[in-house]
């Protein structure tokens, strides 16, 4: 392509151990097998901060700054500009002065913004092409938020919808390329602006199937020595949406499957779980296991995997490594969005709480049926969610020719 890339994203895209960072760190790969990249992004923790010799081994030039403005500061700053607290929460002036020096200095012939917070730092008048992948329509999903809430945080999640709304429509119109993680979310955006922007587009999420390979994790000892089923929830645990899934699965699905298993355990993996689930360790039958360094062993021992999200936006990488990691999943229709797998055969989707018990029931009662499923999820992933297949059109969207793409890509 003509010129180098400049990288933008709202958290470190390393370790890919969360959603968006899974995203960011394949898509940033990517970009530097095609042409010299500049990577500008924030850090929440010391952990995150500790990255910086990843960002050095991969990029041209990097900086990593820390995100320490508390999130009543940005708030207040965000209520006196009239702005989301969104883009107030990770607007840094030490990486806004990076920004504008890399653009000075080097040839940048494209800006590639990963999340919707980041567009803030693109300017105005930057010549060279700008993509910007929003991942999913944020300003859809805290108007979910403000129905499901009452009083205060619903004024706040409704003024937040409104104002988000507006920058998507900007950088949309900002943008070449605008990308989200699945056709379903591409047409939401379309249909929420206010008049047609070209270059909407999906760039669907993959995922690493040699290293979500059954026969690449053994199952966690704690769950294979101990009797069950084991049923498996992972995610990001202060993440709303995962939050309210795993309250449904302990206070309105697990007791309906311990009626018929009374053996049956809930664990809960992922990181920085709430307050709230962490007094649901211990109780009736749900196990909180919070941060481990590895998600696999508890995939690999899981008898089921449960993703009943209420509130879904995008492609939910959960879903895809239970799935390449051969587990039966039984989801609702929300986490299923953008997955375009056959229910039944690749997964099993439940409409409602009655529904979501039945499938799991009828798994558990048919272990062949439970492993053809899981086989079958396998071949699918495979087939279908590799990152290299996801990601071929990205040298197009940054302006590489088609044939310096694919030898970039050998």
């Amino acid at each position: 392509m003509d010129g180098e890339i400049l990288f933008l994203a709202h958290r470190v895209p390393f370790p890919p151990d969360r959603g968006d960072k899974i995203r960011s760190h394949h898509l940033l790969r990517a970009l530097a097998r095609i042409a010299p990249v500049h990577v500008g992004c924030l850090g929440e923790t010391d952990g995150d901060m500790a990255q910086e010799h990843e960002l050095a081994a991969l990029a041209a030039s990097h900086c990593l700054v820390r995100r320490e403005k508390p999130l009543a500061l940005a708030g207040i700053e965000a209520l006196a500009k009239g702005l989301p607290v969104s883009l107030t929460a990770f607007d840094h002036t030490g990486l806004r002065r990076w920004v504008a020096t890399t653009l000075d200095k080097r040839p940048v012939g494209a800006i590639f913004v990963f999340s919707g917070q980041m567009g803030q730092y693109v300017p105005t008048d930057f010549a060279g092409r700008v993509v910007i992948d929003l991942c999913d329509v944020d300003s859809a999903k805290f108007e979910a938020y403000s129905v499901a809430r009452s009083g205060p945080r619903a004024w706040i999640d409704r003024r937040e919808a409104r104002l988000l709304a507006v920058e998507e429509e900007r950088l949309a119109r900002r943008a070449d390329a605008t990308l989200l993680v699945s056709e379903a979310e591409a047409a939401l955006l379309r249909s929420r602006l206010r008049a047609p922007a070209p270059g909407i587009k999906a760039l669907r999420n993959g995922i690493d199937t040699a290293a979500f390979d059954p026969a690449a994790a053994s199952p966690h000892p704690a769950l294979a020595n101990a009797s069950g089923p084991h049923l498996v929830f992972t995610g990001q645990m202060d993440y709303p949406p995962n939050v309210a899934a795993v309250l449904r699965v302990a206070e309105r699905l697990l007791p309906a499957i311990r009626r018929v298993h009374p053996g049956a355990t809930l664990h809960v993996v992922g990181r920085a779980p709430t307050a709230q689930l962490r007094k649901r360790d211990g109780q009736g039958g749900v196990r909180v296991w919070g941060e481990v360094p590895d998600v696999r062993p508890f995939l690999a021992a899981a008898d089921l995997v449960l993703a009943p999200l209420e509130i879904g936006r995008g492609i939910q990488n959960k879903v895809l490594e239970a799935m390449a990691m051969a587990r039966p999943v039984v989801l609702s229709a929300e986490a299923a969005t953008g997955i375009d797998a056959q229910d039944g055969a690749h997964f099993a989707v439940g409409a409602d709480d009655a529904a979501l018990i039945e499938r799991a029931l009828a798994l558990l009662a048919d272990r062949a049926a439970a492993r053809a499923m899981g086989a079958a999820a396998r071949r699918y992933v495979v087939e279908n969610q590799g990152w290299d297949a996801m990601l071929a059109p990205l040298a197009g969207l940054v302006g590489a020719p088609a044939a310096e793409a694919a030898r970039d890509a050998a």
